[in-house]
């Protein structure tokens, strides 16, 4: 009897009682073939154990049928639900999808890049590491790059993300407006551009009020649980400790929590907290959190659509137009975590905030 590795197409269409064509549209997914014929090939892989040989598929049509998406943080909560929403599209198109994590380690991502290109790989979307991609060519080599989340200097090819810079000025805009004086952030590596963008809008939304910002009043996180953890003790042990702190990303917020926690400060009586990224629990803080929310599933979507198009049609793509860059917009989610600070009246409030400026100044201010 012959092993199960050996069955070819032709062994399906002679079990089916098809044509090889037949069989070949169902496996590979192109429809138009009749419900009541499309389970006969079904069933006739299924008694035969038939896998497709997807090397020999690969050489005849000069690709793999693999994408490789390049992420810093496969733990981060922010980018688990994008990897959900590439993987589901990418699958539903027939490609199979190669994960790796960077670790927010420059040299580390180049060395992946290396890899997934040496694998033939039909395209790649990347979160870089990088604060500036040089190589121009990235944007025009094969196989196709597409940037989500981050934007590196240099890289002139299509992009999807967010304005981390409009966001953080929303987030600070919404603390000053609370009454704060004394508002503090943990960064993210200015390295990066999500790092040095938030940290842009935070301080453009301080100089807009007048307000300055105290020495040790930022303080990095590198956008771990960790780091946050640790930059919020920092923080918050100083001679005159902020009445409200920012944290500019997920983990960091986990970290400023569990650091008020320790230090036996309560949320938002003694601080009021606001963060950037949703997930899926955050609903079961006590106090709900305030968070600048990221439009994940359009981003995943977005990022994982640019893409294909482009691997479909490379000619068409071969020059990145205006519609290459997408700039999508976060939304402000006001939670329980930021109330104004203690000893705080409205009346005072209402004298000492400066007006809010027009949404066309402040994203002019926030571009």
């Amino acid at each position: 009897m012959k092993k199960s590795t050996s069955y070819t197409m032709r062994d399906v269409a002679r079990l089916a009682g098809v044509s090889v064509t037949t069989v070949s549209s169902v496996v590979n997914r192109k429809g138009g073939i009749r419900p009541k014929l499309a389970q006969r090939v079904e069933d006739a892989i299924a008694t035969l154990d038939y896998h497709p040989n997807e090397v020999a598929r690969s050489l005849k049509v000069n690709r793999t049928f693999t994408l490789g998406v390049v992420v810093p943080d496969v733990s981060n909560f922010f980018f688990n639900t994008i990897l959900q929403v590439v993987e589901a599209k990418a699958r539903r198109r027939g490609y199979s999808v190669l994960l790796c994590d960077s670790h927010e380690d420059p040299m580390e991502e180049r060395d992946l890049l290396r890899t997934l290109i040496s694998r033939r790989v039909d395209g790649i979307l990347l979160a870089s590491a990088q604060s500036d991609l040089t190589e121009s060519h990235l944007a025009r080599r094969r196989p196709p790059i597409v940037c989500f989340d981050r934007e590196p200097a240099g890289f002139k090819g299509r992009v999807v993300v967010i304005d981390n810079v409009l966001a953080s000025y929303e987030a600070t805009r919404h603390l000053i407006e609370l009454g704060h004086q004394r508002i503090a952030a943990i960064s993210g590596p200015e390295t990066t551009v999500t790092g040095s963008g938030r940290v842009e809008g935070f301080r453009k939304a301080l100089q807009e009020a007048g307000m300055p910002i105290p020495e040790g009043y930022i303080r990095p996180g590198g956008f771990t649980l960790e780091g946050g953890y640790r930059a919020a003790v920092e923080i918050l042990r100083l001679s005159n400790p902020p009445t409200a702190i920012f944290a500019t990303n997920n983990r960091m917020s986990l970290g400023l929590m569990r650091a008020l926690k320790d230090l036996g400060l309560a949320c938002p009586q003694d601080v009021s907290v606001c963060g950037f990224d949703d997930f899926d629990w955050s609903e079961l803080f006590t106090p709900r959190l305030t968070m600048i929310v990221q439009p994940t599933f359009q981003i995943g979507e977005l990022a994982t659509e640019m893409l294909l198009q482009v691997i479909k049609a490379p000619d068409h793509h071969l020059e990145a137009g205006a519609e290459s860059r997408v700039v999508l917009q976060a939304e402000l989610r006001v939670g329980e975590s930021t109330v104004p600070p203690a000893g705080c009246s409205d009346h005072s409030r209402s004298n000492s905030i400066p007006p809010r400026p027009r949404s066309s100044d402040a994203t002019e201010h926030a571009a």
